[in-house]
């Protein structure tokens, strides 16, 4: 007998300025641009057809926009655990600027001064995947990429530090993570589909 088991999609925010230049974009509250507005749109037709029975998206409105333009945001519930990285000092920095003071500096083994060290961010992955395994049925999450890239190690039992860092995701990308045969085994089953970003 086959057995369906849930799969966790999840949806990194379309682009904005600070993606596009390389900044880190961590509480600063930026909307997308045009292009990110219109590439969520194409995430709509993406994700056309599938079912979900709880939709969580970010605070912030990247995450909150693309949910929209997506077409969940009627159904979608705000959890401040889906907030991205707070980068503290090096908010707004890109990593080249950041390595002109700290050359050897690493976000997933080092974090950042005056904002989050990578147990809290890691500990905030955790629950958010408690949250989506208590769940009977598929889940769609609207968030950020460098906290995505902790959740997903954390889905599948990698050490999440350092090792998020090898996740590589693009601006409006679709990823999934679930089962293979049995609760045992959590996987990685899609990783920054980016299809409908050409369309």
């Amino acid at each position: 007998m086959n057995k369906e088991f849930q799969i966790v999609y999840l949806a990194r925010h379309g682009e904005t300025e600070w993606s596009l230049s390389g900044q880190h974009t961590g509480l600063t509250d930026l909307p997308l641009t045009a292009n990110g507005e219109r590439v969520s749109l194409n995430l709509k037709k993406r994700l056309k057809g599938l079912q979900f029975e709880k939709v969580f998206t970010s605070p912030l409105q990247r995450a909150r926009r693309t949910c929209e333009l997506a077409g969940f945001k009627d159904v979608a519930v705000i959890d401040p655990d889906l907030l991205e990285w707070n980068y503290g000092d090096y908010e707004g920095l890109t990593t080249a600027e950041i390595h002109k003071k700290r050359p050897d500096w690493e976000l997933f083994t080092d974090g950042c001064p005056g904002g989050e060290a990578p147990q809290q961010v890691l500990e905030r992955a955790d629950r958010i995947v408690k949250l989506a395994k208590a769940i009977q049925g598929n889940v769609l999450i609207f968030t950020s990429g460098h906290f995505m890239r902790v959740l997903a190690a954390s889905w599948i039992g990698l050490e999440a530090m350092p090792n998020a860092r090898k996740f590589m995701l693009s601006t409006a990308s679709l990823s999934a993570v679930g089962y293979e045969k049995s609760l045992t085994r959590p996987v990685i089953r899609l990783w920054n589909d980016t299809h409908h970003v050409e369309n």
